[in-house]
C-alpha cells in the first residue's frame, strides 16, 4: 500500500475515535433527559468512554503484533458497530453505559493500530511531520462530530447519533476489508507484556509524555464534556453547541498548520510543546474570565490551538526507544495517558468548572514542558 493511500485511510481510521466522540457531546442533555439523569451523571458517559477505549488500546496494541495489522483492525470495527446496534436497543442508562463501554473497547483499534501502521512506514523526523499532516486533516473532526451530531439530535434525539455512528463504522470497515494491507514487520522482538509496562514504567520521558497528552486531552475533551451545560445554561440551543466545533476547528487546523510550518523551519518539537503549553494557559484564562457569556468559545481558540500544536510532537517523539516493539508499547502508552485523560474527565464531571479546569490543565502542562526542555539543554 503506498504512502497517500496509506495516509487518506489513515486520517479517516484516527477521525473515527474522534469524531465518536465528539459527536456524543451535543446528545448528552437529551440523554440526561431520556433517562432522567442529571448533567453529572450523563457527562460520565465520556469518562466511560476514555477508560473502556484505555484498555481497548492495550489489548488491540498486543494483538495487532501478535496476528497483524489488518486483521486487529477488522475485529475493532466490528466490535464497535456491534455496541452501536447494542445502544439503540437498550432501555436503561446502565445499560447505554455498558454498550458505550463495549463500543469504546472497539474503536480503540482506530487509534492505536493506526499509529502503528503509522510508525512501521514512517520514522524520525518524518514521523512528525506525518502526524502534523494528519493533524491539519484532523481539526475538522471536532466540527464534524459536533455539527452532526448537533444536527441529529435535533432531528432524531440521541438515537441518530447511535444510528449515524453505527453506519459510519461500517463503512469504514468494509473500506478496511477492501484496501487496508498488512505492514507488521516480518521480524518482531517477542516483546512480554509485562516485561515492556515494566521498562516503561521506569522510563521518566516516557511518563511526561503520557502526562503531557493527557492535560491536553482532558483540556480539549472538558470543553465537549461541560459545553452543552454551559450553553443551556446561557439560553443557547444544542445547535449552537455544534456551530461552536467549526470555530474551534480552525483553532485546531490553525495550530497543527502552525507545528508543521515551525518544524519545517527547524523549529524543535520540545520548544513547540512549550509554546502550546502557554497558548493553553493564555486561552484557560480567557475562558475562566468571560465563562457567563458566549465569548468563551473565542478564548477557547487558544486552547484547541494548543493541542493542534503539541499532540503531533509530544506522540512522534514518544516511542523512539521502542522500535522493536511498537504495537506492545504504543498499546501500553495509550493506556497510560488514556487513564489519565478517564480519570481526569471524572474529576471535570464532578466539579464542573470549566475555567479552571483548563487553567490547570495547561500550568501543568507547562512545567512538564519547561522541565524537559531545561533537563535536554543541560545533557547537550
Amino acid at each position: 500500500m503506498s504512502a497517500k493511500p496509506l495516509l487518506l485511510l489513515a486520517i479517516a481510521l484516527l477521525m473515527f475515535p474522534q469524531i465518536a466522540q465528539t459527536l456524543y457531546s451535543p446528545a448528552l442533555a437529551d440523554i440526561g433527559e431520556a433517562f432522567g439523569v442529571g448533567p453529572q451523571a450523563a457527562a460520565q458517559t465520556l469518562s466511560v468512554y476514555f477508560l473502556a477505549f484505555a484498555f481497548g488500546m492495550v489489548v488491540w496494541g498486543r494483538v495487532c503484533d501478535r496476528v497483524g495489522r489488518r486483521p486487529t483492525m477488522l475485529i475493532g470495527l466490528g466490535i464497535y458497530a456491534g455496541a452501536s446496534l447494542l445502544a439503540l436497543q437498550v432501555s436503561t442508562f446502565e445499560g447505554l453505559l455498558v454498550a458505550q463501554a463495549l463500543g469504546a473497547f472497539g474503536v480503540a483499534v482506530g487509534s492505536v493500530v493506526t499509529q502503528t501502521l503509522l510508525r512501521d512506514r514512517f520514522q524520525g523526523a518524518e514521523l512528525a511531520q506525518v502526524f502534523s499532516l494528519i493533524g491539519i486533516a484532523l481539526a475538522a473532526g471536532p466540527a464534524i462530530g459536533l455539527f452532526s451530531g448537533a444536527s441529529l439530535v435535533h432531528a432524531f434525539g440521541y438515537r441518530g447519533v447511535l444510528g449515524g455512528l453505527l453506519l459510519l463504522s461500517l463503512g469504514l470497515w468494509l473500506w478496511c476489508w477492501r484496501v487496508l494491507a498488512e505492514t507488521r514487520p516480518a521480524h518482531l522482538v517477542n516483546a512480554g507484556l509485562f516485561e515492556t509496562l515494566w521498562r516503561m514504567l521506569r522510563d521518566r520521558d516516557i511518563w511526561r509524555a503520557a502526562l503531557l497528552v493527557a492535560l491536553f486531552n482532558v483540556a480539549l475533551f472538558s470543553y465537549y464534556s461541560l459545553g452543552p451545560f454551559l450553553f443551556e445554561r446561557l439560553g443557547l440551543s444544542g445547535q449552537w453547541f455544534g456551530y461552536s466545533g467549526v470555530v474551534l476547528a480552525l483553532g485546531s487546523g490553525l495550530g497543527a498548520w502552525l507545528n508543521k510550518s515551525l518544524l519545517r523551519r527547524g523549529f524543535s518539537g520540545q520548544r513547540l510543546i512549550v509554546v502550546a503549553a502557554g497558548s493553553g494557559l493564555i486561552g484557560g484564562i480567557g475562558v475562566w474570565l468571560t465563562q457567563d457569556s458566549a465569548w468563551f468559545v473565542l478564548a477557547m481558540l487558544w486552547v484547541v490551538l494548543a493541542f493542534g500544536m503539541a499532540i503531533p510532537n509530544i506522540l512522534g517523539a514518544a516511542l523512539v526507544n521502542y522500535a522493536d516493539r511498537l504495537g506492545t508499547a504504543g498499546a501500553l502508552f495509550g493506556l497510560m495517558y488514556y487513564l489519565l485523560i478517564g480519570g481526569g474527565l471524572m474529576l471535570v464531571a464532578w466539579f464542573q468548572a470549566l475555567g479552571q479546569t483548563l487553567m490547570v490543565c495547561a500550568g501543568f502542562s507547562l512545567v512538564l514542558a519547561l522541565a524537559k526542555q531545561r533537563s535536554r539543554l543541560e545533557s547537550a
